[in-house]
């Protein structure tokens, strides 16, 4: 009797605990039901994934790093700084140096300021000389057939529209270069600064990409090396 009781209470204990698990789960539901708010929600949601983040439609983004990305980009580095640069580019002249992942607005009496971006991944990596053709604040984004069939082969569902705001993945500003499909923009992803991540374009965080924005103009050259 003694060994029976004692192996009894594992599992009088056992049953209550899990009664009380269903108390609460069951009340957690009946509070999502009884709210006509959180029960749309819950129907609506609807996840799918854009170039390494999570999406929940309507909602706006759910960001996930991805583990391929170092944290360093978001760590207490600054982004931005200002140099003597001795160059034989024209002031106004925006340089970008790919094996650096950064980007030189050059200025008068050799200086530059300099900020660290995110880069073309391999495969994806270009170089050129082309011109700023076009400016927009909060851009929408339409990303290329071509990148809505390459990542869907890839698994990644990605919408042909969005429009600008927080969560786009443009940013809050984006520079056009020529009438090619690159950029340099802002970004959602800050982790991704001083990474080789993007399909070509140059991403640079929202505020280094506001502070470009007041300095470039439409026509201003733009050297990918």
């Amino acid at each position: 009797m003694k060994n029976k009781n004692f192996s009894a209470k594992p599992l009088i204990f056992n049953w209550l605990s899990k009664s009380v698990s269903r108390v609460a789960f069951v009340s957690v539901l009946s509070v999502i039901a009884a709210s006509p708010v959180l029960a749309e929600a819950s129907a609506q949601l609807k996840v799918f994934s854009v170039l390494g983040a999570e999406v929940i439609s309507n909602t706006g983004f759910i960001h996930k790093q991805p583990a391929a990305f170092s944290t360093d980009a978001t760590s207490d580095q600054p982004t931005r700084s200002e140099i003597t640069f001795n160059t034989t580019l024209d002031p106004g002249t925006i340089l970008v140096k790919t094996a650096e992942r950064k980007l030189y607005f050059i200025e008068p009496n050799n200086r530059a300021i300099i900020w660290r971006v995110a880069v073309g991944r391999e495969g994806f990596a270009w170089k050129g000389t082309n011109s700023i053709t076009r400016m927009a604040e909060w851009p929408d984004w339409r990303p290329p057939p071509e990148m809505l069939q390459r990542e869907a082969v890839n698994g990644h569902i990605i919408p042909d529209f969005m429009k600008g705001g927080p969560g786009n993945p443009l940013g809050s500003r984006a520079l056009y270069l020529g009438d090619s499909a690159y950029r340099i923009h802002g970004t959602d992803k800050p982790w991704s600064i001083g990474q080789a991540s993007s399909s070509g374009c140059i991403r640079m965080m929202n505020a280094d990409v506001e502070e470009l924005y007041r300095l470039a103009k439409i026509g201003t050259r733009v050297i990918v090396e």
